[in-house]
């Protein structure tokens, strides 16, 4: 549990390590540029459960406890330096894991030299589907590569609901080009048929990273009859989308993946980002004791009065929970060893977001699945409300407490398919 009278000095004092007998886990992801409120928070989520975990003693490796230390790198969003680092982090032979990547290309670009040497990786907090279905695809037999994160095909699951729900018929798609905005409007689409074909998409349209006029797409949207914009998308180029409804007289509500809940996204949208709609596995809110402890630690430690993006941050705190689980039952550091054990877990795990109950299973090409730890049931809907992320459905703020105080329940397939 936190004590954040006394965290802050804990933090730093317990990420300073440099001794021979540690466990070495790398945090990836962008920590500078438009995606970095992703790459800090999933980094520095982390960085609070280890550091705990370090106040404790560390972890209980066979007869003797050890701390963790950490090796921190910036990808800068960039596939080219993603791939670098990757190569860097698989030439280590001491490294137990990775944690981290926020950027689907970057997945793609990089984890192949990861799987190459069976270094351990959780992505996080990565949910474009091509992160996993890229192995496979391959027709790889033995998979190193895990998820920590809500793929793609559960959210776009939701969004096409959402906006169902809501009565709309009528629907602009709009997505970024990027590897992530493709594949997701791949997955909405996908969606919309699988679900019936409630929605008629009446128009879709596409940006480039660092666009800043969006008003050629939303006038066309506008003209089809759009009454909402269903938007797979990275970065402050969401805020655009936004402030040019606003500029045009146009009131369709985003509805789109979790990147919606950024701050560069809300901030820069202000009251024009109002009622925008997104998939979430943590919403800050302390609805129980343990989510007041890690928003209290986080905006203490790292002294903000609001996460950057506190999917990411929950995500970045459990996933270190997993994965020092999975080297506490291995009795080893050896990555290879830790991946089996975090393929069969045998003890619950606590985390912020909730108690893991054999998240993961033995990989298996056929069913991605395997190596997804996050089911439906542990996701909800968040809307935008002046300037922070609340739940959009009271009945989700209920299922989102009964979740994250009991243990769920052991790996099962899922209904909604990775694709």
């Amino acid at each position: 549990m936190f004590r954040p009278s006394v965290y802050g000095s804990l933090l730093f004092a317990a990420l300073g390590l440099h001794a021979g007998d540690t466990v070495k886990i790398a945090l990836t992801g962008p920590f500078s540029g438009g995606s970095a409120p992703m790459g800090t928070s999933a980094r520095d989520g982390s960085k609070l459960a280890i550091a705990e975990i370090n106040a404790a003693g560390g972890i209980q490796v066979g007869g003797k406890k050890m701390k963790i230390e950490i090796i921190e790198r910036d990808d800068e969003a960039k596939n080219e330096r993603g791939a670098l680092i990757a190569q860097e982090l698989a030439a280590m032979g001491d490294l137990t894991g990775v944690i981290g990547t926020v950027n689907t290309g970057v997945c793609m670009a990089g984890d192949k030299h990861l799987q190459e040497k069976g270094i351990t990786k959780i992505i996080c907090p990565a949910a474009g589907s091509k992160s996993m279905t890229q192995w496979s695809e391959a027709g790889v037999k033995d998979c190193s590569i895990f998820r920590f994160a809500a793929y793609d095909g559960i959210q776009a699951a939701m969004v096409v609901e959402e906006a169902t729900n809501r009565k709309f018929t009528k629907v602009a798609v709009i997505y970024d080009s990027t590897n992530y905005g493709i594949s997701g409007r791949n997955d909405m689409l996908d969606q919309i048929k699988k679900q019936g074909n409630k929605l008629t998409v009446v128009a879709e349209e596409k940006f480039n990273i660092g666009d800043k006029d969006m008003t050629a797409q939303l006038l066309r949207a506008k003209s089809a009859g759009a009454q909402a914009i269903l938007i797979w998308a990275i970065g402050p180029e969401l805020a655009a989308i936004s402030n040019g409804e606003a500029k045009i007289g146009m009131k369709a509500p985003l509805i789109g993946g979790w990147t919606l809940s950024m701050s560069n996204y809300i901030d820069n949208a202000g009251k024009n980002g109002n009622g925008t709609l997104m998939p979430q596995t943590f919403i800050e809110d302390p609805i129980t004791p343990k989510a007041k402890a890690f928003i209290n630690g986080y905006h203490l430690t790292f002294k903000v009065g609001r996460i950057p993006s506190a999917v990411a941050a929950a995500q970045g705190y459990d996933a270190v929970y997993l994965l020092a689980a999975a080297v506490k039952q291995a009795g080893s550091t050896d990555t290879r060893k830790v991946k089996l054990a975090l393929e069969d877990l045998k003890e619950p795990v606590q985390g912020v977001i909730a108690t893991w109950n054999h998240p993961y299973t033995k990989w298996d090409p056929a069913d991605v699945t395997t190596h997804e730890a996050f089911r439906r049931e542990q996701v909800v809907m968040g809307m935008v409300k002046d300037g922070r992320v609340v739940f959009g459905n009271e009945a989700d703020r209920a299922r989102l407490i009964k979740s994250a105080t009991s243990a769920t329940p052991a790996k099962v397939k899922a209904k909604t398919k990775a694709k």
